[in-house]
């Protein structure tokens, strides 16, 4: 009897000991980051200047896998069903928000299906129009808008996306009649506003950078609560009339449920390490990205609201895609 105590005892000890062993050795082999995006967007390159960090301050490699495809929904659903080991991560984006109320039928819930490591970070839309149209802020948009109810048009980089969703937002706070034309993505809709084919434009700050230093667009606001180094004079939507606007894209670092909450808590600290390096804040703020970190709790807190929020304005939107 006292030797299948001592057994027992020395197997709970074991299992006592085995997530701080598995922290304090993790990792001892590569690791791969699943991202929904395509390689090259601004999302794509933060999370390789992120995971370059990681690879050399943790030992291991830290492997970007781009699986676009379906809205990110391909790689949720892959990122979901792998083995909770810490040995695969998802970047989560404001993406994730919209489909959980835009489709109908994933097999996922991202809510459930991921622990929440850490923000990573937020870049604004920002409100563009041909300089042909005779506004140059946000107000006198709105003006414009209501003094011909249906007859301005808006595009966006697709249904469902960020772009298009902080135009819904925007339509539904500004109270104006507007016709929403979607694109097939963000270069195709800053053509169509560049050929004076639409009105005006929501879109992610670098892609129409170049265009709106050129003098071919005019920005009148950012989506971001604060205004963004990349345009400094440029006022905030809130700043312009409609407090407490924001619409922005952000993403952050998950890993599927389940995995130990130790190993989360080692990425965590690691991961904000890296986002407090003057050299990696410089790169991403080149990218307009603004860089966030924080404890897991923290983003876990920050999704729920997103998804709420996002939720409420696809249904009241009427927003749909073809699955």
């Amino acid at each position: 009897m006292r030797a299948i105590l001592v057994r027992a005892a020395l197997c709970l000890c074991a299992t006592v000991m085995s997530f701080p062993v598995v922290a304090a050795d993790y990792p001892t082999r590569q690791v791969r980051v699943i991202i929904g995006l395509s390689a090259g967007s601004g999302v794509d390159v933060m999370a390789r200047v992120v995971a370059q960090k990681l690879s050399e301050a943790m030992g291991q490699s830290f492997i970007i896998e781009n699986r676009p495809g379906a809205g990110s929904n391909i790689a949720t659903r892959m990122a979901a069903a792998a083995p909770p080991d810490g040995y695969t991560l998802f970047l989560v984006t404001v993406a994730n928000a919209i489909n959980a109320t835009l489709y109908k039928n994933l097999e996922f819930d991202v809510l459930r299906d991921f622990a929440p490591i850490s923000l990573a970070g937020t870049a604004p839309n920002v409100l563009v129009v041909n300089p042909a149209l005779p506004v140059k802020s946000v107000q006198e948009l709105i003006a414009l808008a209501k003094a011909k109810p249906g007859k301005l048009t808006a595009g966006s980089s697709g249904n469902g996306t960020s772009p298009q969703m902080a135009g819904e937002l925007f339509k539904r706070r500004a109270e104006i009649d507007i016709v929403h034309v979607p694109y097939k993505g963000g270069p195709e809709a800053t053509a169509a506003l560049l050929g004076g084919q639409i009105d005006y434009l929501f879109a992610i700050t670098s892609t129409v950078l170049p265009s709106i230093e050129a003098g071919r667009l005019r920005p009148l606001a950012v989506t971001s609560r604060e205004r963004t180094a990349l345009l400094p004079a440029v006022p905030t939507v809130n700043e312009s009339g409609i407090p407490g606007f924001e619409a922005v894209t952000w993403f952050g670092f998950a890993a599927p449920t389940g995995t130990p909450r130790e190993v989360v808590d080692r990425l965590n600290s690691e991961i904000n390490k890296v986002l407090a390096m003057p050299d990696v804040k410089k790169q991403l703020g080149q990218q307009g990205i603004d860089v966030s970190g924080g404890t897991p709790d923290q983003m876990g807190a920050y999704m729920r609201d997103e998804f709420a929020k996002w939720g409420r304005l696809v249904t009241e939107s009427g927003a749909s895609i073809a699955e």
